[in-house]
């Protein structure tokens, strides 16, 4: 049987901005997914690239 290793995956803080609608809205969904803030917006970001259709990459 294998160890069990437990890894926090690598990550980056950074601060950006955000109009208060846009956050007032994340913070509502972040809340009804029992999710916090950061982990919504992580979540965002990766589906957004995941469906983006590659025009963005130009």
């Amino acid at each position: 049987m294998e160890k069990f290793l437990p890894r926090k995956p690598e990550k980056e803080i950074i601060s950006m901005r955000i109009p208060i609608d846009i956050l007032e809205k994340v913070d509502q969904q972040a809340a009804a997914a029992d999710i916090s803030r950061n982990e919504f917006i992580n979540q965002c970001i990766a589906f957004a690239l995941a469906h983006m259709d590659g025009s963005a990459e130009n």
